[in-house]
């Protein structure tokens, strides 16, 4: 497991202006309207500019992208200064608060999983008469008994991942450049982007292996405990091996010399298997939401072998989830130039909520359903047609937002492709868009749907988180765990964001927020 990087040749003064110029559009873009961040559970960047290059596999693809700009970028790099963070500045409480993290977010996940198989879908309290102390062992003896991850789900999650991995690695894809990384001296990484091809093929090979028996589709409900506990314990697997060989390495960025917080903010900045197989975007694309999507379609298998039939909202999260999942696929290259991939570091942060978090906290609407009855939550038809209208609608905005996003991103680049994947709604390219030229050489877009709301994305996002709740009713508070969460980030994300564009943008960013006032909620919010 190497981070992979090769030296930047140097380039004449005229292709050095047209690099400065990609990476000051490309940075600017990438910063402003809720790119995905810390948390993978955000929105997903959908459409966009692709590459005109493609590949059937990374094997026969294209030779890694290089460019060089000048000044700052070339100040930074003639220093070791990189490897160093002496900004003071620290997140999420410093060391004391992401150990606390580290340590809070399994109990949590355990605790809510007993809360859900145990406790009918309620928090999990002490019994009358039962001290903390026995109710404490009760649940840690619950999760030993029933959650213990045994050798079958370990063969289950990570063959899992190895079949995800060889699809990565020879299904046919684009390659896409990343931002310049400012100590590489503006060097691109190249990406292969080929999600949509690995999710459609293993819809077709997840139903081969149900149809003929070899592994039912239900089985990952069955066996929910044990690989819960396989992927809790796999996110910090992941996070010290990428940790400890980044180090030997030599490749570790921003360090701060507390192993504690460098450990929950990782060590690399691109973490590498070979020339090819990036570590943070396999994570950030295909684990968490293939995995979201599959299990609710395990569900729909056992109900459909248990009753003869799937329940409408069992149906309705199994859309909502492919929805999800295959935007996060057929949008993929559009993750590539962002703040995530060129800024946050891949460690515990990242490792864990992807593997780990993300598909078994976001997962407890799906569970509900599956542990309980149809009538413990049906609803009338036309609250059903209500519900439905209302993920479709939601991910309308949503996807049409930032396809407009990413599309006028390319339009200013010069070099706007539509790749044909599904679906492709409309309104989702601007046509003419208006915006705002800065000072520092970016663009702040002020039409399509930027023009009622800068979040309004987030928004749609939010909403669809919400829905996955409401299908279940209000029998259990955990489903709602996930909408809740949600909003928390969202608020704080965009708080950060504005701060941020303040300082960057000055005075441009004033007259962007007088024209285009609203941040969530036209006209209210």
């Amino acid at each position: 497991m190497v981070a992979t990087r090769s030296s930047p040749r140097k380039k004449g003064p005229g292709e050095a202006k047209l690099a400065k110029r990609d990476a000051e559009t490309h940075e600017v873009e990438a910063q402003l309207h809720g790119n995905v961040t810390a948390f993978p559970e955000q929105s997903p960047l959908l459409n966009g500019k692709t590459s005109s290059k493609s590949a059937n596999g990374h094997v026969n693809g294209a030779k890694s992208s290089k460019a060089r700009t000048n000044g700052s970028l070339e100040a930074e790099t003639a220093s070791d200064d990189y490897k160093v963070d002496r900004s003071g500045h620290v997140e999420f409480g410093g060391p004391w608060g992401v150990t606390a993290l580290m340590l809070f977010f399994p109990c949590l996940m355990w605790y809510m999983w007993v809360s859900a198989t145990f406790y009918d879908g309620h928090w999990a309290v002490p019994t009358r008469g039962q001290g903390f102390g026995d109710f404490v062992r009760h649940v840690v003896d619950l999760v030993y008994t029933h959650a213990f991850p045994g050798l079958r789900a370990w063969s289950i999650y990570w063959g899992f991942v190895a079949i995800q991995a060889v699809l990565y690695l020879t299904l046919p894809g684009i390659y896409e450049k990343g931002l310049p990384i400012a100590h590489l001296g503006g060097f691109k990484y190249d990406y292969y982007c080929n999600a949509v091809w690995s999710f459609y093929t293993t819809m077709v090979l997840a139903a081969v292996l149900h149809v003929t028996g070899i592994f039912p589709l239900q089985t990952v409900v069955d066996e929910f405990g044990p690989i819960l506990s396989v992927a809790i314990l796999s996110g910090f697997l992941v996070t010290f091996v990428v940790y400890a060989v980044t180090l030997f390495i030599g490749d570790e960025f921003r360090m701060t010399g507390n192993f504690f917080y460098d450990l929950f903010m990782g060590a690399a900045l691109v973490p590498r298997i070979g020339k090819w197989f990036d570590i943070k975007m396999f994570a950030e694309v295909r684990i968490p939401w293939y995995i979201l999507f599959f299990t609710s379609c395990g569900v729909a298998c056992r109900q459909w072998e248990q009753y003869g039939y799937v329940t409408p909202q069992v149906l309705f999260l199994c859309l909502a989830h492919y929805l999800y999942g295959n935007a996060c696929c057929k949008g993929e290259e559009c993750i590539v130039p962002t703040w995530d991939m060129a800024h946050e570091k891949f460690g515990f942060m990242l490792a864990f909520w992807n593997m780990a978090g993300v598909p078994f906290t976001y997962i407890h609407c799906t569970l509900f359903l599956a542990n309980h009855p149809p009538e413990d939550y049906a609803w009338s038809t036309p609250v059903n047609v209500l519900l439905f209208g209302s993920l479709l609608a939601a991910y309308y905005v949503w996807d049409t937002c930032n396809s407009q996003k990413n599309r006028f991103r390319a339009q200013q680049n010069g070099n706007f492709k539509v790749r044909h994947t599904f679906p492709q709604l409309p309104w989702g390219t601007i046509e003419n868009p208006t915006y705002i030229r800065c000072e520092n050489g970016g663009t702040l877009l002020t039409s399509g749907w930027y023009r009622y709301a800068r979040k309004m994305h987030y928004t749609a996002d939010f909403v669809q988180s919400m829905l996955w709740a409401l299908v279940t009713g209000f029998k259990s508070p955990l489903p709602y765990f996930y909408p809740c969460f949600f909003l928390v980030v969202l608020v704080h994300r965009v708080s950060r964001d504005i701060q941020r564009c303040r300082q960057k943008y000055g005075k441009d960013w004033e007259a962007f927020e007088r024209e285009c006032p609203y941040i969530f909620i036209p006209f209210v919010w």
